[in-house]
């Protein structure tokens, strides 16, 4: 809930916005290598440089199928 105090921006874009909670990508693995997963803040997205692919967060929630994936480019080294 919000106070009267707080600035107004749209909730679902806090969200969206935000970073993945530490912890969370520590539990995370990519569900083809099983491998850790690293977080690209600008794309909103996690990264499998195994893979070669990139699952989104949307909402503050990782979407972990690689069906959802967004293949890496040539010129995206897995970061």
């Amino acid at each position: 809930m919000r106070g009267p105090d707080d600035q107004r921006k749209p909730i679902g874009r806090d969200l969206a916005t935000r970073a993945v909670d530490p912890k969370l990508l520590e539990m995370l693995a990519c569900p083809l290598t099983k491998a850790p997963l690293r977080w690209d803040a600008e794309r909103n997205e996690l990264i499998s440089p195994g893979a070669r692919l990139a699952y989104p967060v949307r909402d503050g929630v990782p979407i972990m199928l690689p069906s959802e994936a967004r293949p890496l480019g040539d010129d995206e080294p897995g970061r």
